[in-house]
């Protein structure tokens, strides 16, 4: 007993040390920044507009903590203009600005009030098993049902993931779907399906990341930057790809030559074990229990009607030729959700309760989408797109045709180390969106730009094994993490070459 407290107390003491020595070393290094910072600037700092950017990857390739990272990058951005007060130069113009409200009120308080609500009613449980019921009866239906589903809970990749995996996984057990194989179908059809079925909050938020900096003639204003995101949905060419590839993957029809996952279709084939040989599946009780409100029985009226709500404010304007209502389109699909569970049987407190507990659930969420509009602001206060413009401008002139590939490979690295597609964003689209503008006013150009950027940041999203949507794609499906990670990474590297031969080919017939 002895030994194992000193043991215990060694090891603790080593992880101090270590922290102590980096929290020294990024002191050393901000002192270094402040004293070395430039005293008389232009419109950008130079190389220095760079750093919180750069800072903020780099953190996230050595500590995998997008939040740290954030942090400080920001703080980085402070030191370089030669202001420590970054709450009042960064933060609060940042999270008091009408852009990050509204990115709150629809992802803190309506998409976060709506999963509480569903948790409590158990409507989208409810829907996916009726349904499964009617149309379920092999392998390779339980695998269609399941991309089905992922495409139905389009709202995000974690809400996906969850809805999707817990739902499926008892029909596709017991129809021999292997857990990598069901893994691998609902996160690839999370957070790719997302961006290409946007009714949710991806466009708001990354609509608050281009209108930090209006792009001139092209994005003036948020309605600008969210018709933006629509037009070039086309033109997500990894999400196209990758959804579909999952569809043929579902009915069999995806040749695997010998990648991992062959091997894993062969076992199911062979001896019908759904885990490889050694794995030690994720499994959570808490993602396979629906906390139901005692006495309330569940209908699909109570996933349809809020669904039905969200997709008619935002589908029905864009179809006329406005912009998608998704603030009012969130807003109501939450006020109908509690009408109808409150009319329905359930106690008012009690659905207050849930929306309050479905709003805990995503506070995290809301942090991080806060430090990366403030990222964002960091880089237009230091010029970061005029230096990158200035900076690249000569060599991207000669192959500006390179640039859609170069960021779908950039993000696709950039996403992959730190597990975010948003803090991916944050990063990037401040300064690659002004800088294909400046290589070429063509439209399609930064179309084609701008489905690099969303594509390659959801590749890494999808298949970083700290990534939160891989992390509950194996827990909710019960899969071995690594194991989904292995076999998935062969399949979505197809679809991300794929899309970079394209982005190539098009782009070089515009110049």
């Amino acid at each position: 007993m002895m030994f194992g407290k000193s043991t215990y107390w060694m090891s603790m003491g080593q992880y101090n040390k270590q922290s102590l020595l980096g929290v020294t070393l990024f002191a050393v290094v901000a002192t270094l920044i402040w004293i070395a910072r430039p005293l008389e600037v232009g419109e950008h700092y130079g190389l220095w507009s760079l750093l919180p950017a750069m800072v903020t990857i780099t953190i996230c390739f050595i500590t995998r903590n997008v939040l740290l990272a954030l942090m400080l990058g920001i703080f980085t951005g402070g030191l370089v203009i030669g202001q420590l007060n970054i709450i009042k130069v960064f933060l609060i113009p940042s999270l008091g600005s009408e852009k990050y409200a509204q990115i709150l009120l629809v992802y803190l308080w309506a998409l976060g009030g709506l999963l509480g609500l569903w948790n409590k009613n158990g409507g989208a449980r409810h829907f996916a098993e009726t349904m499964a019921a009617k149309f379920v009866s092999s392998r390779i239906s339980a695998k269609v049902f399941a991309w089905f589903l992922g495409i139905v809970f389009h709202q995000g990749g974690t809400i996906s993931t969850v809805l999707t995996g817990t739902t499926v996984r008892p029909v596709a057990d017991n129809h021999g779907v292997g857990h990598e194989e069901l893994a691998y179908i609902v996160d690839s059809t999370a957070s790719p399906i997302a961006t290409l079925i946007p009714f949710n909050v991806w466009p708001i938020y990354i609509a608050g990341l281009i209108t930090i900096q209006p792009l001139a003639g092209l994005v003036t204003s948020e309605a600008d930057a969210v018709a933006l995101f629509f037009k070039a949905i086309p033109y997500n060419f990894y999400g196209w790809i990758a959804v579909a590839m999952t569809l043929l993957f579902a009915f069999d029809k995806l040749p695997l030559f010998n990648t991992p996952m062959q091997k894993v279709v062969d076992r199911i084939n062979t001896s019908g074990e759904l885990d490889a040989p050694g794995a030690e599946p994720m499994l959570s009780p808490e993602l396979t229990s629906a906390e139901l409100a005692e006495g309330y029985v569940p209908s699909i009226v109570d996933f349809l009607a809020p669904i039905l709500t969200l997709m008619g404010f935002c589908i029905l304007p864009w179809l006329l030729g406005g912009s998608p209502l998704v603030f009012e389109g969130f807003g109501m699909a939450v006020v109908v959700a509690l009408i109808l569970s409150v009319v329905r049987g359930m106690a008012l407190s009690e659905a207050f309760n849930a929306i309050v507990t479905g709003i805990k659930g995503v506070t995290i969420g809301a942090i991080v989408l806060g430090l990366a509009v403030t990222l964002a602001a960091v880089s237009e206060k230091l010029g970061t797109s005029i230096y990158v413009i200035d900076a690249t401008i000569g060599w991207l002139q000669a192959f500006p045709f390179i640039l859609p590939s170069l960021l779908l490979a950039i993000c696709m690295v950039v996403a992959f180390s730190i597990g975010s597609s948003w803090g991916t964003y944050a990063v990037v689209f401040p300064i690659a969106l002004p800088l294909a503008l400046a290589l070429s006013p063509d439209p399609t150009f930064m179309l084609l730009s701008f489905g690099a950027i969303v594509g390659g940041s959801v590749f890494g999203d999808q298949c970083s094994p700290i990534s939160d949507t891989t992390i509950l794609s194996a827990l909710a499906c019960g899969s071995d993490l690594m194991d989904h990670v292995n076999t998935q990474l062969p399949l979505a590297m197809i679809a991300a070459s794929l899309s970079a031969v394209l982005y190539l080919l098009i782009s070089m017939t515009l110049f």
